[in-house]
């Protein structure tokens, strides 16, 4: 393979993410659970967030927004106080979770980081993602930090011709189908998928990926023997 650049998505790629915002979401459905069952309001939650998506963004203070949101319209606008303060500190706690590195990630950086140049392409709050990598103590492997508001296409392609390559020379690694593989895949690159066990509901796909630019592992050091001769 002519890889150039390796492209790491961050978020349960690197370190651990969709637990939090799962265990976030059972205190918010028992918040109000004297409102409506467990289930409707998650069903309500996700309605509503990925409504927001267009407006928020990802992240937590979007999901913030939306927990909010959501607890308005299950109450039909009779939220208290103490229960917009809950939502909060609800939002604050997951922003101030500490950064828990998935098993190998270190491992497979530095034996990669001589051979290629890498960078992160994550998606989210600017913010919360540049906090994150600071926690993470990764940051000195990436020569690039590109958080996008969307990773499709046209994000990747904005990418690749920042970092002066050709589509071909870049490989992304990521645990995402949706955005981490088939939008690298149809740009022409490279693309290495490492699920993690739990996935957003908007980021699942029902689709099979078969092509030639592909690999898909069980666990990141899996992917050095494709990388590293």
């Amino acid at each position: 393979m002519p890889i150039k650049v390796i492209a790491f998505d961050a978020d349960d790629t690197l370190w651990v993410n969709e637990p939090y915002f799962r265990n976030t979401e059972e205190k918010f459905y028992n918040l109000f659970n004297e409102y409506l069952p467990a289930h409707e309001i998650e069903r309500e939650l996700m309605r509503i967030e990925i409504g927001n998506l267009p407006l928020y963004g990802y992240g937590i203070k979007g999901f913030v927004l939306s927990m909010m949101e959501t607890a308005l319209q299950i109450t039909g606008n009779h939220v208290n106080a103490e229960a917009v303060n809950k939502i909060l500190d609800l939002g604050k706690e997951m922003l101030n979770e500490p950064i828990e590195l998935l098993e190998g990630v270190e491992e497979v950086l530095q034996a990669l980081h001589p051979h290629y140049r890498l960078v992160v392409a994550t998606k989210g709050d600017l913010l919360d993602q540049e906090r994150k990598l600071k926690k993470s103590g990764l940051a000195h492997y990436f020569h690039h930090i590109e958080i996008m508001s969307e990773k499709d296409e046209t994000s990747y392609l904005k990418l690749i011709r920042h970092l002066d390559i050709q589509p071909d020379e870049l490989l992304m690694i990521g645990n995402s189908l949706k955005s981490d593989i088939i939008p690298v895949l149809n740009v022409g690159g490279h693309a290495i998928h490492v699920p993690y066990h739990i996935t957003w509901v908007h980021e699942q796909v029902e689709k099979q990926v078969e092509h030639d630019h592909f690999k898909s592992v069980t666990h990141i050091k899996e992917a050095l023997p494709y990388l590293i001769s």
